[in-house]
């Protein structure tokens, strides 16, 4: 019985994506190409093979038109001189030199805050983030649902990772991050992910919870480059980052996505167990990458982000991750300008029902409150849901 239910569940849910294709086929008639990033935007690439996908760009992406902004066709039309930091390193050799360096640590792993020492190299997995030496993607696409300087019109081009070494109790990414949903990929593979993402027309490649597999990344964005990746890039991460590690990405990467979740060292353990150290250590981090790449300001280049820091707040019910400290916090010790998006879409998942606490969404009315924090603090740069 439980067979059939399974079978029913998957072809109510294949109904609902073609219910959703057939509108997006009438809204993008005229435009194949649009109707093609809209699929991509759906996330689709799990159900329609990726060389269907990759025809269906293919004879798109020399019919571009070229008087349009930055938002749309080749993202880098409006691009102007800027150049990604990552291709003066590999010109030098820098690039793969780094990554080899990265590479090694992975024997006595310390690429994140836990440094279990473990050995990936020999196929030991991380203690919190069950990733080995082998690389796994959970999918890739031009996503539509991050922060609009980094969608434009074409999209983020993001590559979902999987597992993730923070563990938060309430994530709704959980199946990828602690489930290990995804699949195994060579580095050739990924960096040809990241050209198709170009090919596109993407913004920008999107590396999705990328820190235990930052060696991989080098080498595929090393490999990459070579073959005429010259989009910026960007690091999305949940800010809890070493900064020995974020000192080797120096002049790599473009533009820092980062999260700052909790202020309170208790709360941070109590709902990323054992991650006592995320206020400390992020706080650090959020400073390096500032000084890395400066203020995120998109007005340079038609609404596209190209370069800058642009840190995340997830509001969560019951001010558990302090709010108003982290909104002062940032106001102290980065610029008053700093891009802050004040994110409202808490939902209670994964193991949310064991905290009563966090098991409920968000009010307007502590989003609200948030709004005022960051308000009061001086942040001037603010991402603010809803308007």
């Amino acid at each position: 019985m439980s067979h059939d239910i399974a079978i029913f569940n998957y072809f109510e849910t294949l109904k609902k994506y073609l219910i959703k294709i057939s509108g997006e086929m009438t809204k993008c008639r005229s435009d194949r190409r649009e109707f093609c990033l809209r699929l991509a935007s759906l996330s689709l690439a799990g159900i329609l093979p990726m060389p269907a996908m990759a025809a269906c760009f293919s004879d798109t992406s020399q019919n571009r038109n070229n008087s349009d902004t930055g938002m749309a066709g080749n993202s880098n039309i409006s691009a102007g001189d800027f150049e990604p930091g990552y291709l003066k390193l590999h010109r030098t050799g820098e690039l793969k030199a780094r990554a080899e360096v990265m590479w090694d640590m992975m024997a006595a792993c310390r690429l994140c805050p836990r440094e279990c020492e473990n050995d990936r190299l020999r196929g030991q997995s991380g203690d919190y983030c069950n990733a080995t030496s082998r690389l796994d993607v959970s999918s890739y696409s031009p996503h539509f649902g991050e922060e609009r300087p980094l969608v434009g019109r074409n999209g983020s081009g993001t590559v979902f990772f999987t597992h993730c070494g923070l563990l938060c109790v309430f994530c709704i990414n959980w199946e990828i991050s602690q489930g290990g949903a995804g699949h195994e990929v060579s580095i050739d593979r990924l960096s040809n992910m990241m050209l198709m993402l170009q090919r596109m027309g993407c913004h920008n490649i999107n590396v999705v919870t990328p820190t235990h597999y930052t060696p991989h990344i080098l080498m595929a964005l090393d490999t990459a480059a070579s073959k005429g990746l010259n989009l910026p890039l960007v690091y999305n991460t949940h800010g809890w980052e070493r900064i020995e590690i974020l000192n080797m990405l120096d002049s790599i990467v473009d533009i820092y996505l980062a999260d700052f979740k909790y202020f309170d060292s208790e709360m941070a353990d109590k709902y990323s167990p054992g991650a006592e150290t995320y206020p400390e250590i992020t706080k650090k981090a959020l400073i390096e990458m500032n000084r890395q790449v400066g203020v995120a300001d998109p007005r340079a280049n038609n609404g596209i982000m190209q370069k800058g820091l642009m840190i995340r707040h997830l509001v969560m019910p019951n001010n558990v991750g302090g709010t108003e400290q982290v909104m002062g916090w940032i106001a102290e010790n980065l610029p008053k300008d700093t891009y802050v998006n004040i994110m409202s879409q808490y939902r209670p998942m994964f193991k949310a029902d064991e905290y009563p606490e966090i098991n409920r969404r968000l009010t307007v009315g502590e989003y609200r409150s948030a709004v005022n924090a960051a308000r009061r603090a001086g942040l001037t740069n603010l991402d603010i849901q809803g308007g």
